[in-house]
């Protein structure tokens, strides 16, 4: 089963195609879209269930497109008092212990 890995802006380009989860803070919204500050800006495509607000952290699933927008899924609005250095660093462990925390499923193999 292939997981849905923690990721930030940096990464997006390895898994385009592939679901992933971000934590970033709201910075602008478009209609349907929401621009996201996750150590780097990422446009996320809304869909009709999400709920954001500027200014507030959100937790998005969502699928990577090839442009490096996110399709979302799901998302949870997590409000303010969030620790965006501890989720960058929590990005980096689990990239530097793949083996650990980042399942690639027998197809990628």
């Amino acid at each position: 089963m292939e997981s849905t890995p923690r990721i930030s802006c940096p990464y997006l380009d390895t898994y385009v195609g592939r679901n992933v989860m971000i934590v970033g803070k709201v910075t602008q919204l478009r209609g349907d879209e929401a621009l996201i500050d996750c150590d780097g800006n990422i446009t996320a495509h809304l869909n009709r269930d999400a709920h954001v607000s500027v200014g507030n952290a959100v937790q998005i699933i969502g699928k990577v497109n090839p442009d490096l927008s996110i399709k979302v899924l799901s998302s949870v609005d997590l409000g303010t008092n969030v620790d965006y250095d501890l989720y960058r660093s929590l990005v980096e462990i689990t990239h530097q212990h793949k083996s650990l925390f980042i399942s690639e499923g027998a197809a990628a193999h």
